[in-house]
């Protein structure tokens, strides 16, 4: 990266907290962000066995209010929003009139405003559309002052409770304000690596504060984005412009999840004629996930081949899993060769790959969800 292309780049809040403790920077969405301190491999297990700190201040914090905003929010996502329940999390789509996917985002019932967070290379684009489509009765409010943590793996429960008392009560999906440092905060119970965790909304001014707060307890260490792809990979979670884009739709890439029933029967959403068409007859491609035989992982844009050299799909994410220790993919392939089980192979700079089709997550996942048996 040239020094024009690094002076251009924004920084993070904690900036200089991230250069104290050793972290390799590098341009992502626009941003200078830490993609390791001490290596990938250390800190996505560290993560996976105890307590991982993430640095996520780059994705866009949006609040949404106004009159019946859940009402005018559902003409842009598929989401069932009016029946949400006050502090619960919906993970949702916002879509183009084709059905394409131009970001995917988590959306929190708070009162009658609704909070919701987008992925950071994406956000000013999904302002945009969010401002040109919605009635001028809603106001959105872009907080650039609130920086965004994510603390992530099997402790992080008990290292934040200590920190943030009453968070443990917090199930999968659901958020609450909270005050800690002088500050409000709100947090919420998701995340990005398949673990339990939490992601929590503070005031950039006090980010350090949190920040060392939780890196002083031994169970937590910082960790960047290359264990975060790793351990989304691991999850079976889908990266913006790379497993998801506007050539894309929910059916295709598996996130029907997202579309309750009653959008799916009333539609009234972008794109909804052609999502429901392939809700009821099937997308001509899936994404799915893929075993890899061999050590070496296959990347992004490698061909996947059916047995008799035809192209049939291509890879969207691959690496080597720290967790299972071996090459692990995710991609798109024609729905008829989608099933579990299917022998295919992927070519990557003239050389082939042994594969075959496995369901996701690839390890799976820990939420801790309320009532549950443990």
């Amino acid at each position: 990266m040239s020094s024009d292309e690094t002076d251009s780049l924004h920084t993070l809040p904690l900036d200089s907290w991230h250069r104290a403790r050793g972290a390799r920077m590098v341009g992502f969405a626009g941003y200078s962000m830490p993609v390791q301190y001490e290596g990938i491999i250390a800190e996505h297990l560290w993560t996976r066995g105890s307590a991982g700190l993430f640095d996520v201040s780059h994705m866009g914090q949006v609040l949404v209010h106004g009159d019946k905003a859940d009402v005018a929010l559902e003409a842009l996502l598929p989401a069932e929003l009016q029946a949400l329940p006050d502090r619960k999390l919906r993970y949702s789509l916002l879509l183009a009139s084709n059905g394409g996917i131009i970001d995917d985002l988590m959306a929190t019932r708070r009162g009658d405003d609704f909070y919701i967070v987008v992925n950071g290379a994406t956000k000013h684009g999904d302002l945009h559309v969010m401002r040109q489509s919605l009635p001028d009765r809603l106001h959105l409010d872009h907080m650039t002052n609130q920086a965004l943590l994510a603390l992530q793996g099997p402790k992080a429960a008990e290292v934040l409770e200590r920190v943030v008392p009453g968070v443990a009560e917090l199930g999968f999906m659901e958020g609450r304000g909270f005050h800690a440092f002088g500050h409000a905060l709100w947090i919420s119970r998701s995340g990005y690596t398949g673990e339990d965790g939490f992601e929590i909304s503070i005031p950039a001014v006090a980010a350090g504060q949190l920040a060392d707060a939780l890196v002083a307890d031994e169970r937590v260490r910082p960790v960047g984005l290359g264990a975060r792809d790793s351990l989304r990979l691991e999850a079976g979670l889908p990266l913006y412009g790379h497993d998801i884009d506007l050539e894309t739709t929910p059916v295709m890439a598996g996130l029907s999840f997202a579309i309750s029933k009653r959008r799916r029967d009333q539609g009234g959403f972008p794109g909804d004629s052609r999502i429901q068409h392939e809700l009821e007859n099937g997308a001509p491609q899936k994404r799915v996930g893929f075993e890899v035989e061999g050590r070496q992982p296959v990347r992004e844009g490698a061909l996947v081949l059916d047995g008799e050299g035809n192209e049939v799909g291509r890879i969207t994410s691959g690496g080597f899993s720290p967790s299972l220790q071996r090459p692990i993919a995710m991609g798109y392939v024609a729905t008829v060769v989608a099933e579990p089980g299917t022998e295919l192979k992927v070519e990557q700079r003239g050389k082939l790959f042994e594969a075959r089709v496995t369901p996701m997550p690839f390890v799976p996942h820990r939420y801790h969800r309320k009532g549950a048996a443990k």
